[in-house]
């Protein structure tokens, strides 16, 4: 089995396929009265080994999917509620179950983690960042410190999910600093003969002959140190697509986007504060966006004092607005940015000094000059003068290395895959793609968004993957 992608879904499919096998836990008790005695019922029989459909019937939480709301009742059983009862399994390594895998990442274990500003902090729980049979709490308290807020740094997120690759015994199986470049189905019988002329050791792919008629091909290259690409290929009964969606931020498609000014990740903010291109002093930064993102864009700025124009699509009661949707009490930075978004619009000038709010605006162009024009809804246009624009809308999943870009895949196959709107269509129980057998889907691209509920999809590819 081939992965593309080394975050918390590959690390947890890694982990399930080392042979690490989860049991209902002898004497424990599951908060949920019909869970538990489905539990019951084959307490000698791994939940892998289990009908999962039938185990996560009638479960309800915060994910449209059964099985990953299955896997986190069962590690975190009344989390939802306020509770902290322990988990309800217990691991057995299994080497013998073992499934030989490997799992190809451009970065170190735990993928777009590394890529994101180290002191943010991250919007779900601190405990929810965690994978199976290490909690995170228990790691942070070994680093002598406790979560602020029940929340934590990406830093040290990206730090945990290397320390579990080490600690699990994993990083055999992992080749960081790879870029996969193709993903293609070809016919076994082609490969075995090319094996042979190679006169390469061709057990393994007889072994493709006699069970299948075609494997999957992976190209790529690997990044030496030296920084020489060197290209590799992998045949591959089953590959794994875990690749996130870091990979391309959205563009508006204005006029003007392309000028240098213009950018799409929060890291551009970063990188000219901390070079003095930007300050106290300079025109105000444009914003675009109300997700999360902007939202810690506009708290950075604020932080260092820069001056901020923000303009976002909808209105601010909406209640599809991510922050009308969070707890007050567990983001108090985020309901801040929410307070300003209220308060402070260019029509009435609000308490907050530097930050001008614009809802219900959209970009018609960037300048050359540096102005930029927006219009509101009823068709007036306005025009500011910018010292940079962060474009932060969101992103989608890179899939160039698939035919027709992973397309035919998604559920509307006229349409490109994006998580929310438009993800890949998978099977609810084994997140094997509709469309293609052999290929699966994790994480965001199968509309999975919190690392707790990437790791469901990861135990159903394992279940698939072991009774295959």
């Amino acid at each position: 089995v081939c992965f593309s992608g080394n975050g918390p879904s590959g690390i947890c499919l890694s982990y399930l396929l080392s042979g690490y096998i989860p049991y209902f836990k002898r004497d424990s008790l599951h908060p949920h009265p019909i869970l538990q005695r489905k539990l019951e019922e084959a307490p000698d029989v791994s939940i892998l080994d289990q009908d999962l459909e039938y185990l996560s019937e009638g479960l309800e939480g915060r994910s449209h999917s059964p099985v990953a709301l299955l896997f986190d009742t069962l590690q975190r059983p009344d989390t939802d509620f306020g509770g902290t009862a322990e988990s309800v399994l217990t691991w057995w390594h299994e080497t013998d179950r073992a499934i030989p895998h490997l799992v190809l990442g451009r970065n170190a274990p735990g993928g777009a983690w590394h890529s994101i500003e180290g002191s943010m902090i991250t919007l779900s729980r601190g405990e929810w960042m965690g994978l199976p049979d290490l909690p995170f709490k228990d790691w942070l308290k070994q680093k002598r410190r406790g979560l602020r807020n029940n929340r934590a740094t990406a830093e040290d997120i990206a730090q945990y999910y290397q320390h579990y690759v080490m600690k699990k015994g994993l990083q055999k199986n992992f080749r960081c600093g790879t870029v996969v470049t193709s993903v293609r189905k070809v016919s076994a019988e082609s490969v075995s003969n090319h094996a042979q002329d190679m006169h390469d050791n061709s057990d393994s792919l007889q072994n493709f002959n006699e069970k299948s008629t075609e494997v999957f091909q992976v190209d790529g290259f690997f990044k030496s140190v030296r920084g020489d690409k060197e290209p590799f290929s992998i045949y591959a009964e089953n590959v794994v697509l875990a690749t996130g969606t870091y990979d391309s931020p959205t563009w508006l498609g204005v006029k003007g986007e392309n000028l240098s000014y213009v950018h799409h990740q929060l890291s551009a903010l970063e990188e000219a504060v901390k070079n003095n291109s930007i300050g106290i002093m300079s025109d105000p930064v444009l914003i675009v966006g109300a997700g999360l993102t902007a939202a810690d864009a506009i708290l950075f700025a604020h932080h260092c004092n820069i001056p901020v124009i923000h303009v976002f699509r909808r209105q601010v009661s909406d209640p599809g607005l991510i922050f009308n949707q969070l707890p007050k009490m567990m983001y108090p930075e985020y309901h801040k940015v929410h307070q300003m978004m209220k308060e402070q619009s260019a029509a009435c000038a609000g308490p907050y000094e530097r930050y001008v709010s614009l809802p219900e605006h959209h970009v018609l162009s960037f300048g050359k000059d540096k102005k930029c024009i927006f219009q509101d809804k009823n068709g007036y246009q306005k025009a500011y003068k910018i010292s940079m624009a962060l474009v932060l809308t969101g992103s989608n999943p890179n899939l160039f290395f698939l035919p027709n870009n992973g397309i035919d895949l998604a559920m509307d196959s006229a349409q490109p895959v994006n998580p929310k709107r438009n993800p890949i269509d998978v099977d609810p129980f084994t997140y094997e793609c509709t469309q293609e057998k052999g290929l699966y889907a994790l994480g965001p691209l199968a509309g999975d968004h919190f690392v707790r509920f990437v790791q469901g999809g990861a135990l159903a590819v394992a279940s698939s993957l072991l009774k295959k």
